[in-house]
């Protein structure tokens, strides 16, 4: 044996060099910093989301159109307003997360470590969750469904669907900058328990 085993992490001692470590430590905290941008970002594009256009109603076929103002929010679709709070709990999290790994400088042990890697994945799963609602609402508004009757709001709203896709990819980045976070530590652990 080249070394004893550090307790509960089944690292030999001094396997791991400091600047690996620094660099590790470095590079969780720049991404975690991202995401919390990016969901930031993602939950601010859709909350100022709203977009007003006259838009012709006709009552009957005798008389002439009303030209009726209807405006479109992100409020008004509970899709959305579930991908505004998953992005905003995702946002919180991360800077929640981001103020503890910095405090910690990088020795989190045992409970916050696990609990940290815990919410990493669970955020990840409520990101892709509140894009998922969102972009099967915003295709709908895209596309609109024939067998519904259900006409397309984006050829009238376009303004308005550009800045939620906006915020759809917005989120996706964030939601994969977390994936990371996940994988790097599931790499870590794999990597310590060799």
């Amino acid at each position: 044996m080249d070394g004893h085993r550090k307790a509960g992490f089944g690292v030999p001692d001094g396997s791991r060099s400091e600047t690996t470590t620094r660099t590790g430590r470095f590079c969780d905290l720049i991404v975690r910093f991202v995401a919390m941008i990016l969901t930031l970002a993602a939950a601010v594009v859709i909350g100022v989301d709203k977009q007003t256009k006259t838009v012709p109603l006709q009552l009957a076929a005798s008389l002439p159109p009303l030209h009726v103002p209807v405006t479109a929010r992100w409020h008004y679709l509970s899709s959305f307003v579930y991908f505004v709070v998953a992005n905003a709990i995702a946002c919180s999290y991360a800077a929640f997360s981001l103020v503890l790994s910095l405090l910690n400088k990088g020795k989190c042990r045992g409970f916050i470590r696990s609990a940290i890697i815990v919410m990493d994945i669970l955020t990840v799963a409520l990101l892709f969750s509140g894009f998922g609602a969102a972009a099967a609402v915003g295709a709908i508004g895209w596309r609109g469904n024939s067998h519904l009757n259900w006409n397309k709001m984006c050829n009238v709203f376009g303004r308005f669907c550009g800045q939620g896709a906006a915020s759809l990819l917005l989120s996706l980045l964030g939601a994969m900058a977390f994936l990371s976070l996940s994988l790097l530590s599931a790499f870590r652990l794999q990597r310590g328990f060799k």
